[in-house]
């Protein structure tokens, strides 16, 4: 048996970890952006009621889906501010009880698109929301990558 598997003393293996411990150390918390000094960037955001694009939406550069608002915002933009955003051009975000949905649209390694959810936030939320404060940044947001806007 190796050496890492045995207790001193006792010969038996070490139990395996508790459950929930986190084995990777946490991330760093990014430095905020000092938007007075930082250029923004720009956020290609697409917009659907009733679901999110498919990733076939995607699949050929220059024929994303029409329903395109380009935003110019910071890495460290939360989900409540895009929201918002999202309400001054969309009707349907507006409803009272709209729900949001967001996504992020990458290539992966093949070249092929993923359209991989990341947060929920309600159009007029009665009390804030879990996913309301979680920035691009947190959520692993890369320059380039689309934002998908799903309207329920």
């Amino acid at each position: 048996m190796a050496e890492t598997a045995r207790r001193q003393g006792g010969g038996r293996p070490l139990p395996p970890p508790p459950r929930g411990v986190n084995q990777q150390p946490p991330r760093p918390k990014p430095e905020p952006v000092d938007r007075e000094k930082t250029c923004p960037l720009l956020l290609r955001v697409f917009t659907k009621t009733g679901g999110h694009h498919s990733r076939e939406d995607y699949a050929v550069r220059g024929k994303e889906p029409k329903d395109e608002v380009q935003i110019y915002t910071w890495k460290d933009a939360n989900l409540r501010e895009l929201t918002d955003l999202v309400k001054e051009v969309s009707v349907a975000a507006r409803r009272r009880n709209a729900r949001l949905s967001f996504a992020f649209v990458y290539p992966d390694k093949n070249g092929r698109f993923i359209v991989r959810e990341v947060g929920q936030t309600m159009s007029y939320p009665n009390r804030k929301q879990p996913d309301d404060s979680k920035t691009l940044s947190d959520l692993g947001f890369e320059i380039g990558d689309y934002l998908d806007v799903a309207i329920y």
